[in-house]
């Protein structure tokens, strides 16, 4: 699939803003789309609520606002500025439609693991969730994102996957296919939350954490070139392509996760990888 035909059919769903934020105390940047997110900034001692869940703002103002692959159409928010109570408002949510994606050629063991490979995915599933609880307090999101890498764009946000003719879960990230050994950029400053050599579906795995429950993934790698803790500025070096864990060719698996929510991450930046 090209990317500017992924572009093309996003650019359908895009939800303007402006109003919704002309009736708000702050002002909204992003797309309320399922797989979207919004960046707010308020005013200081405004607090914000989505369908009763309050919403993290930092001292500055800065606040994030993600909508899930599976978003209802109507969502609620709830704003109440300092010592004034709460004034409720709903807004549109786009809603997508999601493609199918046939995978073949997957080793068995990969597509059906056995008993000792569960376990072990088991444990990998636990890491990347206590990574993803280790967020920062300090808004690192208030840049632009960029592309990681440049390549070919062979996976998109929120399709059904058929691995060797057997349903499975939604993709929930984006594949960008390129040579082995390609530089991989942070999309934005972060801080490395995560470093693992091998796990069992994504390989050697890298976590960025970008502050307030946001967090990015990146899969399949052949090196990892920065260490956990680690604060890198976007568009630094941070790994290489490989096709390590479960992967057919080279390729970047990238992910975008909003306190565990999985994000799309082509619709966090504005132009082609």
């Amino acid at each position: 699939m090209s990317r500017s035909g992924y572009l093309l059919g996003l650019l359908l769903l895009f939800v303007a803003t402006a109003a919704l934020a002309d009736e708000l105390p702050f002002d909204l940047r992003g797309h309320a789309v399922q797989g979207g997110l919004l960046r707010g900034h308020a005013a200081p001692g405004v607090r914000v609520w989505i369908e009763g869940v309050p919403v993290k703002v930092a001292p500055d103002g800065a606040f994030l606002i993600g909508f899930a692959r599976k978003a209802p159409p109507r969502v609620k928010i709830e704003v109440a500025a300092s010592g004034a109570p709460r004034v409720t408002h709903s807004f549109a949510v786009g809603q997508r439609n999601y493609k199918i994606q046939n995978i073949d050629g997957l080793p068995d063991s990969q597509v059906n693991p056995g008993d000792a490979a569960l376990k072990r995915i088991s444990r990998d599933s636990a890491t990347i969730r206590a990574a993803r609880l280790r967020t920062s307090d300090t808004p690192l999101f208030s840049g632009a994102f960029q592309w990681p890498l440049a390549g070919t764009l062979t996976g998109v946000y929120g399709s059904q996957r058929i691995l060797n003719g057997a349903p499975r879960s939604p993709h929930l990230g984006v594949d960008i296919a390129a040579p082995h050994s390609t530089p991989i950029r942070a999309p934005a400053d972060a801080v490395v939350a995560l470093v693992h050599e091998d796990m069992f579906f994504t390989g050697k795995t890298l976590i960025l954490d970008h502050g307030h429950g946001l967090t990015s993934v990146y899969a399949h790698m052949s090196t990892i070139t920065v260490k956990e803790g680690h604060l890198v500025a976007a568009g630094q070096v941070i790994a290489t392509v490989g096709q390590s864990g479960r992967a057919t060719g080279p390729h970047l698996h990238w992910g975008v996760h909003l306190n565990g929510v999985g994000l799309d991450p082509a619709l966090l930046v504005d132009d082609t990888p």
